[in-house]
């Protein structure tokens, strides 16, 4: 029998490709379109998202149901002797609670990472956990060292339109109209457990040079030491725009011609709050 799986959910964007290539198991995430439910990349595809999104359907997310979740881990015990669940973070969904709680029926062979994590940063956590595993590590030691490095990351995004801030209540529809009128584009920030204002510029090519100094001064600052050793990676990642993502890879990649970059779309789950057009920027710590 293996030893340790490594389970996460779709936030990571992590495909159900992809996780059969990298040897992982993927949670589908739940949508309801106008009262539908989808599942993220088994019903729901990244293109269908969007032009959804785009019609102005009634598009809202949800958590696995804990039947779905224990019906994975139990299909994988049968492979092997522990399971890591790296869901999406705590702060930003019930699902890593739920997971926690259903948990404690496994007798510690199901350990529930909760690194603060989502979308590429998520991601990374998974290739951590899988590097651990190659370590030798045990699931419970994967699980503190995942969780003792949940604020080693940073993301930073901005947006095309402020119309799915407004709808969520993030702000005023009088706030948003004005900015509208000014092209006014927020910086936003995810660090840890929260969605949180960064800056706001004019112009979506300012918004971008924001991102780039944030991490930059993340590079030079917080993470010094860790970009010394070679730690620090940077992903950068994009929502239903993929001709104006080409271009950001590549000011990225000029940006930081020194530094590992890879480029995948953001997780429909913070798009579903923020819209399509998201440019995103992220710095991760590696653990080698």
């Amino acid at each position: 029998m293996k030893k340790i799986a490594i389970v996460t959910d779709s936030n990571s964007g992590i495909t159900q490709e992809q996780a059969g290539e990298l040897g992982v198991f993927v949670l589908p995430m739940p949508f309801f379109i106008n009262g539908e439910m989808f599942l993220e990349g088994i019903t729901l595809t990244q293109e269908d998202f969007y032009a959804r999104l785009e019609e102005d359907a009634d598009i809202s997310t949800s958590q696995p149901a804990p039947a779905d979740v224990m019906e994975l881990w139990d299909r994988v015990l049968e492979e092997y002797e522990a399971v890591v669940h790296i869901p999406m973070s705590s702060g930003l969904s019930a699902s890593c609670a739920t997971a926690m709680s259903l948990s404690r029926d496994y007798d510690g062979k199901v350990q529930v990472v909760d690194n603060q994590r989502i979308s590429v940063t998520q991601k990374q956590s998974v290739m951590d956990a899988m590097e651990l595993v190659r370590q030798g590590r045990t699931a419970e030691e994967i699980k503190t060292i995942l969780e003792k490095e949940k604020k080693e990351s940073s993301i930073y995004l901005t947006l095309e339109t402020l119309k799915y801030l407004k709808k969520g209540g993030r702000i005023t529809p009088a706030a948003a109209a004005i900015g509208t009128i000014i092209n006014l584009k927020p910086v936003l920030q995810i660090q840890g457990d929260k969605l949180d204002a960064f800056s706001k510029v004019r112009g979506k090519a300012k918004a971008k040079r924001i991102i780039l100094d944030a991490i930059k001064n993340d590079l030079d600052t917080r993470f010094r030491e860790y970009k010394e050793k070679g730690q620090m990676c940077l992903a950068a990642a994009y929502g239903g725009n993929m001709e104006e993502a080409q271009e950001w890879l590549a000011e990225v990649k000029e940006t930081f011609p020194d530094m590992e970059v890879t480029m995948d779309p953001i997780s429909l789950s913070v798009a579903c709050h923020i819209g399509s057009g998201i440019i995103a920027l992220t710095c991760s710590k590696k653990i080698v």
